[in-house]
């Protein structure tokens, strides 16, 4: 089984369809001759999500890569690195600058005391396998929570897709707080035919929901998410870009979510590596990645 961390990162464009639903923001070229019937679409969907499950449920090798997440408010890039006991970052940028030498010696000092702080650790990774566990409750039941239907063939810069839209099913019956949401949710995905794998994911909220009969949270209708998946070699999968634009309320205050996230420069990093370890490699390197000159 993964870590907490990998898991999470394969998970992103399924953890988020608890929240709002999502907008197309990248439309195909001209469709292609041909049309699923009804059973080969649905086929197709049934290994496609199930094979999202296997990958969120499988080992993948650890990778280190750049995550930059920008909102109203902040445009933060971190260097991140995946761990066998979790993810570790590091920020390398606010706002599109390199950090201030002040702020990089507080950023090194962060990461030394987490460190020295395996209960931090622990904690950190913790979270993150709720996430995932989370998200997996959503897999399990999207082909089951919409029904599918297919727009035929369409051309994209990573190649041929097969392109369908969806709606709630009134059939299903949401079996936990994660599942309510997609039973007001909308949109389009899209399936890399040869590989069976979501390449693209966006809907939504066609109504509010609410969430533990309105007291915990509501997510107020028109709220959006789009997701993009790429293989980033080797048949391995990754989330290379994820926005949001939603409102609603939790815990009685109003709460707007309005980010946009890239994830790039993929590179893998050894096998089993522990999270002290992943520390050491990130705190070895400047932010642009060049090694750091011994004392």
């Amino acid at each position: 089984m993964p870590t907490g961390n990998t898991a999470r990162r394969r998970l992103l464009p399924l953890l988020f369809l608890f929240l709002p639903g999502v907008r197309s923001v990248a439309q195909p070229a001209a469709d292609a001759v041909g049309r699923l019937t009804p059973a080969q679409a649905q086929s197709l969907i049934d290994r496609a999500l199930a094979n999202e499950l296997a990958a969120a449920q499988d080992q993948t090798h650890p990778m280190r890569y750049l995550l930059r997440k920008t909102s109203p408010r902040l445009t933060s890039a971190k260097e991140i690195i995946e761990t066998r006991d979790g993810e570790v970052a590091r920020l390398v940028s606010i706002n599109d600058q390199p950090l201030s030498a002040a702020d990089q010696q507080k950023e090194q000092a962060r990461l030394e005391a987490l460190a020295a702080d395996p209960g931090l650790q622990r904690h950190r990774n913790q979270s993150q396998d709720a996430d995932t566990r989370r998200a997996l409750k959503v897999l399990r039941v999207l082909p089951q929570a919409f029904l599918y239907q297919d727009h035929g063939k369409s051309t994209t810069p990573a190649g041929i897709i097969e392109k369908f839209t969806y709606k709630p099913n009134p059939a299903f019956t949401p079996p936990d707080l994660e599942s309510q949401v997609l039973t007001v949710m909308t949109g389009e995905l899209w399936v890399d035919p040869a590989q069976e794998r979501v390449v693209h994911l966006d809907g939504s909220l066609v109504q509010d929901v609410d969430f533990g009969w309105g007291i915990l949270g509501r997510l107020n209708k028109g709220g959006w998410i789009v997701i993009d998946q790429t293989d980033i070699g080797a048949n391995q999968w990754r989330t290379a870009h994820f926005q949001m634009k939603l409102t609603g309320r939790v815990l009685l205050k109003t709460r707007v979510f309005d980010t946009v996230e890239t994830e790039t420069a993929f590179a893998p990093v050894p096998e089993g590596i522990p999270y002290s370890q992943g520390i050491k490699l990130l705190l070895e390197e400047t932010p642009g990645g060049a090694v750091k000159n011994s004392p």
